[in-house]
């Protein structure tokens, strides 16, 4: 027989107006391999760790305003509760206006694009920490290895390698060789050890700051080694921050002038174009990494990769 943990718990969520849940997911996975998040059609499937525990939970939209959700483990309930915050129903444009003709033409074309508030501030903090300062894809591939290292195995009916982000007391404890062994440098693996010794606290601002996104950013900043651009991933993904901006990243600035004006910005220059778009700044980001103008080849040069496993 079954044990509640094996059974689902269901929601049907409808949407007061169209929501694109994939693509306003989207920005969770980390990568290709994530072992937290796994694509299958019109199927979304994700673990997470919950503060009632882990969950599995399955996604499917038959309908741009309806998304039906199944969760399985001791996370599940709360992982429910939450689901108009995660799909970003709970996300108010109010007040956005396009403007710029770029703009308005990605606005056109992905009008259920929103931003998602997972609430899981440490998740969100330490996969930040790890992608800090080196390449997308050797960041991934760290993440991906801790977590097959590290991770729970998933609840439920979950697909074959799916790994629940490991408990603050496990991040806290990996021994100096495996952050070496995954790729990972001193620097962001004191780092990383650092946020999940107050784990409980970090979880803790989005409960006792809700969405006072400015109490929650000082908090975060109070952790040594936690810089301007962590904070900002951590709002976009786990706060539901419409105004977050990665200032300091690599591609982000030289991106957007690369579209908007032809050449590469640098972070004064982006500050500047998107103060008239505050308090929607993130949006208008992702519309414009969304613009089919936006292509790779247009990008400035990469950044270097070093494998620090070789170090």
């Amino acid at each position: 027989m079954p044990t509640p943990d094996e059974l689902p718990q269901t929601r049907e969520l409808a949407l007061p107006t169209d929501v694109n849940v994939m693509l306003t997911l989207s920005l969770l996975r980390r990568g290709a391999g994530d072992p937290t998040t796994r694509r299958d059609g019109t199927t979304l499937w994700r673990t997470s760790r919950m503060a009632s525990g882990p969950v599995t939970y399955r996604l499917r939209q038959p309908h741009p305003r309806l998304v039906t959700a199944h969760a399985w483990g001791p996370g599940a309930a709360e992982m429910l509760d939450g689901l108009p915050a995660l799909v970003g129903a709970d996300d108010d444009p109010t007040g956005f206006e396009p403007r710029h003709p770029i703009v308005i033409d990605s606005h056109r074309r992905h009008p259920g694009l929103r931003v998602p508030r997972t609430g899981r501030v440490l998740e969100a903090l330490i996969g930040g920490v790890i992608e800090q300062r080196v390449v997308g894809l050797d960041a991934f591939a760290a993440w991906r290895r801790l977590h097959l290292r590290f991770g729970d195995p998933a609840p439920g009916p979950a697909p074959d390698g799916m790994r629940v982000f490991p408990t603050a007391e496990t991040w806290a404890s990996i021994p100096s060789w495996e952050w070496h062994r995954a790729g990972i440098d001193p620097q962001r693996a004191r780092t990383a050890q650092a946020c999940a010794r107050v784990g409980q606290q970090v979880d803790g601002l989005v409960a006792r700051h809700g969405r006072d996104h400015a109490a929650v950013r000082r908090g975060l900043r109070s952790i040594p080694g936690v810089g301007v651009w962590t904070v900002a991933e951590v709002g976009i993904r786990a706060l539901g921050d419409a105004d977050a901006v990665s200032f300091g990243d690599f591609h982000v600035a030289k991106d957007i002038g690369l579209v908007l004006a032809g050449r590469p910005f640098d972070d004064a220059e982006l500050e500047e174009v998107l103060e008239p778009w505050r308090p929607h700044r993130q949006r208008v980001v992702r519309l414009i990494a969304l613009s089919p103008l936006a292509r790779p080849e247009r990008r400035g040069p990469r950044s270097p990769r070093v494998d620090y496993r070789s170090i």
